[in-house]
C-alpha cells in the first residue's frame, strides 16, 4: 500500500487524480504556498468551502509578507 492510498480523517485528498503532496513535492513549494494549495484543492469537498479559501488567502498573504521582508521570522 502506498502512502498516497491512505488518508487520515476523510477522503477529500484521495479522490483527486493528483494529490497535493505530489504537487508540493514536484514544485518544491515552501510551507505557506503548499498550505494554500492544500486548502484550494479541498475547498469544494468541505462543509464550509469559503473558510478554506479564506485560509488559503491567509497563507498567501503571509507568503507575500515574507517575500517583502515584512515578517520578523523570515530568515
Amino acid at each position: 500500500m502506498s502512502v498516497l492510498d491512505k488518508q487520515v480523517g476523510g477522503d477529500h485528498y484521495k479522490k483527486h487524480k493528483i494529490q497535493p503532496w505530489e504537487i508540493m513535492s514536484i514544485y518544491n513549494l515552501d510551507h505557506w504556498t503548499a498550505c494554500a494549495l492544500k486548502y484550494i484543492l479541498r475547498h469544494r469537498d468541505k462543509d464550509n468551502p469559503k473558510e478554506d479559501l479564506e485560509k488559503a488567502i491567509h497563507y498567501l498573504e503571509y507568503a507575500i509578507s515574507r517575500l517583502e521582508g515584512k515578517d520578523d521570522n523570515s530568515g
